[in-house]
């Protein structure tokens, strides 16, 4: 077997048809073609978002605008690589009608959670209910917001590790986010004393306390209501604004030793239930005695 032998069944192979999209016949070499004009638009997009991360690095906009900007410029660049691709391998658009139903019938069946997923981060891009560096709390999982990919969201939880949470999550779910207001925070602490103390002394302990920490904002100002009587003591709550988003446990921590010693040393007691045992006594007859049957 010559070279033109071997050539003319290698060019027989690549062009072997294995079945017809519309009028287009799809054979190997369509589908080399159109892979790598994959590949090369999938590398396009990934170097246009990290030209544009460059180009908006310095820039007075905020991260998340110059994150959905990146995510929506590489998404873009696919969709436009997709199109491409199928019109340079000579696929006609509208001859995927039928297999765009059955297609559609696929990921209606099969992958619904990750469509469901992809369009709820399209939709976090859009809305920007949260953005990369956001303080947020989703379900049971509370950290920092480290990316936001097609079809889940990275956080960074403060035990330093990485959940990954998928997009739907905070679409669906109650979503508080800590830095959606600003970078301060209000945190509150409650702390319940004895009906006897004297509540003018309680509150200047409180605020004396939360005065004392270089952590606590002087504006806005630090404040105590009295929230409620309680079963066995009066209910404090001591509420205060914070620029630390990420150790606000720590400042809590911090304050609640602070008011522990602050109490102890002006004599303000901090009570705990009670409950009171009343037992009866019982004659030892009463104890032993036999219920007397009927008819006896």
């Amino acid at each position: 077997m010559n070279f033109s032998d071997i050539s003319a069944h290698f060019a027989t192979m690549i062009n072997y048809s294995f079945f017809k999209l519309g009028s287009q016949d799809i054979s190997v070499k369509i589908i080399i073609v159109f892979a790598a004009l994959l590949f090369g638009f999938s590398w396009l997009s990934k170097w246009i978002e990290r030209f544009i991360h460059k180009a908006l690095l310095y820039k007075d906009l905020d991260p998340g605008i110059k994150g959905s900007i990146e995510r929506f410029s590489r998404y873009l660049i696919l969709l436009v690589g997709v199109l491409i691709s199928l019109s340079s391998i000579g696929i006609n658009l509208t001859s995927l009608t039928a297999f765009g139903a059955v297609v559609g019938v696929g990921i209606g069946i099969g992958l619904q959670n990750i469509t469901q997923n992809f369009m709820s981060g399209i939709i976090i891009l859009l809305e920007r209910p949260i953005k990369k560096g956001d303080i947020v709390k989703v379900g049971n999982t509370s950290g920092r917001v480290l990316d936001i990919k097609a079809r889940a969201t990275l956080v960074l939880t403060r035990d330093d590790v990485v959940m990954i949470v998928p997009n739907s999550d905070f679409i669906t779910q109650q979503v508080v986010n800590d830095s959606f207001s600003g970078d301060k925070l209000r945190l509150h602490i409650d702390v319940g004393v004895s009906y006897g103390s004297d509540v003018d002394k309680v509150t200047e302990v409180l605020m004396e306390s939360a005065a004392k920490h270089e952590k606590v904002l002087k504006s806005p100002p630090p404040t105590v209501v009295l929230k409620n009587f309680g079963d066995s003591s009066l209910v404090f709550t001591l509420r205060i604004w914070t620029h630390e988003l990420w150790f606000s446990d720590i400042l809590l921590s911090d304050l609640r030793y602070d008011i522990v010693r602050n109490f102890r040393s002006s004599g303000i007691n901090i009570p705990f239930p009670q409950r009171d045992l009343h037992i009866r006594s019982v004659s030892e007859e009463t104890v032993w005695a036999k219920p007397k049957k009927k008819g006896a």
